[in-house]
């Protein structure tokens, strides 16, 4: 496998990668474009290129998406910009009575050495909840019942956590591309 550089500046999701790639790789924190698009793929793709233009090696990029059925698709890869200006209560009763819950997490990784562009993909399918719960997790986990639970993402067992995370995370698909690298 050739060198890799995560970019990221959050170093939960730094420590996360090198737990279940079971092996550590080089990590900046560089401020990449964030190009709007509903396209997670298209978000990803911009970043991964970008950030090799910038430090000419291979990179790995990620980007997550909530995408709410009922908002066709949206907040979508915005959900971060939601969650830091909108209570989640409130991101909740957007979806009124009557209208259906469903919701998928996706998770995208980009890579990109100059020549290779691989994008790998994790999702989780679930619905919104009535109201935010739990006290674990990251940002949106208080919202997001994941297929299977009656309770959100952060109210769930480390086990159960563990379960989901690695359906909406694709480290297992990441890391066998790496390997072949």
């Amino acid at each position: 496998m050739k060198n890799v550089t995560f970019i990221t500046g959050n170093k939960r999701k730094v420590e996360y990668l090198f737990k279940y790639l079971g092996y550590p790789v080089d990590h900046i924190k560089l401020d990449l474009d964030e190009i709007q698009s509903t396209d997670l793929h298209e978000i990803v793709e911009h970043k991964v290129r970008e950030a090799y233009s910038k430090i000419k090696k291979p990179v790995i990029v990620e980007d997550v998406a909530l995408e709410f059925e009922a908002l066709g698709g949206l907040p979508g890869p915005f959900i971060k910009f939601f969650v830091q200006k909108v209570p989640l209560d409130v991101i909740c009763s957007m979806i009124k009575k009557g209208m259906t819950r469903k919701a998928t997490a996706r998770c995208v990784f980009g890579y990109f050495d100059g020549q290779t562009l691989e994008i790998i993909e994790g999702h989780l399918d679930g619905e919104i909840a009535q109201v935010p719960s739990g006290s674990n997790g990251f940002d949106w986990d208080k919202i997001f019942i994941p297929q299977g639970y009656s309770v959100t993402r952060a109210s769930l067992s480390e086990k159960d956590d563990q379960k989901t995370y690695l359906q909406i995370k694709p480290f297992a698909k990441l890391k066998k591309f790496l390997e072949t690298r």
